[in-house]
């Protein structure tokens, strides 16, 4: 049965506007209309990532240095916004830190992360390595993540510059990197694009999860850096790890092609995987295959989304999807059903 608030903007919907999408026990109500900003007031270029507070508010990231955090409440109505002036404003993290305060972590790919309040005061920067000594001069940095370890350490995923993660004191103060960039179909430990970072505590130690979009892989790590296992989503360039439960979101923000499964942007969806790391769902896309144990390649289905960077989850398991280069389009909220 659609949905009456559905059916009353039928004649005036986008495209796939109503439809549910997804498969087994997550499947989900598309709402292209979620969102109530008005574009002549709060522009966006690429809407990046959302979180949830603990109030339930929703906190978006965008690369419009006008407003580079719009505020949501759950309905799609518009709370308010404020910018850092990040050009390139592209990673949020929320942290509840033991006083119960939360706060920001958002990064700028021009080269700044910042911890802030929820209402944009910076509180701390971290360093940049190219300008402190913890790069070689020749060494680029452009982060797109972070992380918030259990004792308040920071870690930081270069994902478009030299590929380390880099991890600091709640302080700031730089304690040690991994990773680095590689060249090579398979190289654990080593990253083409370490995009995105989370924390993960569903076993019995708390892991980094990182994202290695252009091998279409997730890799955990021990907190001090070791690799510890990997998980391959064929045809699937992800984006940052969401941990939600006992499950793993993730914006896939783009496909692959039919005929010979390289990179093809437009062809975004989102992927879930359980606590093994088995894909159970994928919402515009295909449904799942496997054969022999292994994961076939994943393709989109239907044509909801462009490029999906990032899954927010809230705490009712409704998700918000935003989308780089699509159009300069506002998230769409995923309805679970």
């Amino acid at each position: 049965m659609v949905a009456p608030h559905i059916r009353a903007q039928s004649k005036t919907a986008p495209e796939f506007h109503g439809e549910i999408i997804g498969h087994g026990e997550f499947r989900y109500r598309v709402d292209k209309l979620w969102s109530k900003a008005d574009p002549a007031k709060t522009p966006v270029k690429d809407c990046h990532e959302m979180v949830q507070a603990s109030d339930g508010r929703l906190f978006m990231i965008t690369n419009h240095k006008q407003n580079n955090v719009l505020i949501y409440d759950k309905s799609g109505a518009l709370l308010g916004s404020w910018t850092l002036g990040f050009s390139g404003g592209h990673g949020l993290t929320i942290h509840r830190e033991a006083s119960g305060t939360e706060f920001l972590y958002a990064t700028d790919t021009s080269g700044r992360v910042v911890k802030a309040t929820l209402d944009g005061k910076v509180v701390l920067e971290l360093p940049n390595p190219s300008k402190t000594g913890i790069y070689k001069p020749t060494e680029p940095y452009s982060p797109t993540e972070t992380a918030v370890g259990p004792n308040g350490d920071i870690y930081v995923a270069d994902g478009y510059g030299s590929q380390y993660v880099l991890r600091f004191d709640k302080d700031g103060k730089f304690i040690s990197k991994f990773g680095g960039k590689s060249t090579q179909p398979t190289n654990p430990g080593k990253f083409m694009q370490a995009h995105g970072i989370a924390l993960d505590t569903r076993g019995e130690e708390p892991l980094l999860v990182c994202t290695e979009r252009i091998r279409n892989e997730f890799n955990w790590f021990t907190l001090e850096g070791q690799h510890v296992r990997g998980v391959y989503l064929p045809g699937a360039y992800v984006s940052r790890p969401v941990i939600h439960g006992k499950h793993l979101f993730s914006g896939v923000c783009f496909g692959a092609k039919p005929n010979d499964y390289r990179m093809w942007q437009g062809q975004g969806f989102v992927t879930i995987l359980n606590d093994t790391g088995k894909v159970v769902s994928n919402p515009g896309g295909r449904v799942p295959e496997y054969e022999n144990g292994q994961l076939k390649v994943m393709l989109q289905d239907k044509h909801v989304f462009n490029n999906c960077h990032d899954v927010c989850v809230d705490a009712a398991g409704d998700l918000y999807v935003c989308q780089w280069a699509s159009g300069n389009v506002y998230p769409y909220k995923l309805e679970r059903i």
